[in-house]
């Protein structure tokens, strides 16, 4: 069955090439442009497979009439492909740390010990501590903002005193009361932020458990989520310092 193509733009005068092309039912762009046929030119293309062909077109047409609305499907990744992220990063890891709970956080024995009342006893020799400071002695950034709500929940509570053994092992940690947070516009959502060129959005339930991450590589997305970093980065307060401004038992 023949393509139905609707005509999207050109800037070629009224010779009609180059021309992008849109297919009306399936929504992917056809180009009409000047055929590449240089043999030499050609071999500097990679995996070139039969019957492919190459045209030329301008910059300027691209930035004027190629689609912006792109529907993707989310790409999900499996909890142990995302684990393994935190080593294979190059440069940094920030996350926005937004939730008043986390579900996993309340099934650990420190929790419990620290909503008791009781030291949370902190183990840095675990294999999550002991892969951060490998990490960090490797040149790599690990940084979060977590936003606090006033009064904190027993939640966060427990995550500002999780932050002195996170630090212990190389990580950099911040933090915002909400309405700041809200005022800066920041977004709901929590994540991760990979070498500022992925992002990691982590989806929660109801009941405030992990059930899925969704690896998002749209250039337009990560530059939003690079701007939300710095300006959460340059207005959130260090740990240290905030947790000072935190009442103990608040």
């Amino acid at each position: 069955m023949s393509r139905r193509l609707r005509y999207i733009g050109s800037n070629s005068g009224n010779d009609g090439c180059p021309t992008l092309y849109e297919d009306v039912e399936t929504g992917e762009v056809l180009v009409q442009g000047d055929a590449v046929t240089d043999p030499d030119e050609v071999a500097q293309l990679r995996n070139v497979k039969p019957g492919e062909g190459f045209v030329i077109v301008p910059r300027v047409l691209l930035a004027d009439f190629a689609p912006r609305d792109v529907d993707r499907e989310p790409v999900l990744i499996s909890f142990e492909e995302f684990e393994r992220m935190f080593e294979s990063f190059q440069h940094t890891a920030f996350r926005l740390e937004t939730r008043r709970r986390y579900r996993s956080d309340e099934r650990t024995e420190t929790y419990g010990r620290f909503a008791a009342g009781q030291d949370a006893g902190w183990d840095l020799e675990d294999p999550w501590c002991r892969s951060r400071r490998e990490q960090a002695a490797l040149g790599k950034r690990f940084e979060r903002v977590r936003i606090m709500d006033n009064p904190p929940t027993l939640g966060q509570r427990y995550l500002l005193d999780n932050a002195v053994r996170n630090c212990a092992v190389g990580e950099d940690i911040r933090y915002l009361w909400r309405a700041d947070a809200d005022r800066l516009s920041l977004p709901k959502e929590d994540a991760w932020l990979f070498d500022s060129r992925v992002i990691a959005l982590l989806h929660f339930d109801e009941d405030d458990d992990l059930t899925s991450v969704e690896l998002i590589t749209d250039p337009v997305q990560v530059a939003r989520a690079c701007q939300v970093r710095d300006a959460a980065w340059h207005f959130a307060t260090p740990h240290r310092a905030f947790a000072a401004e935190v009442p103990s038992g608040m």
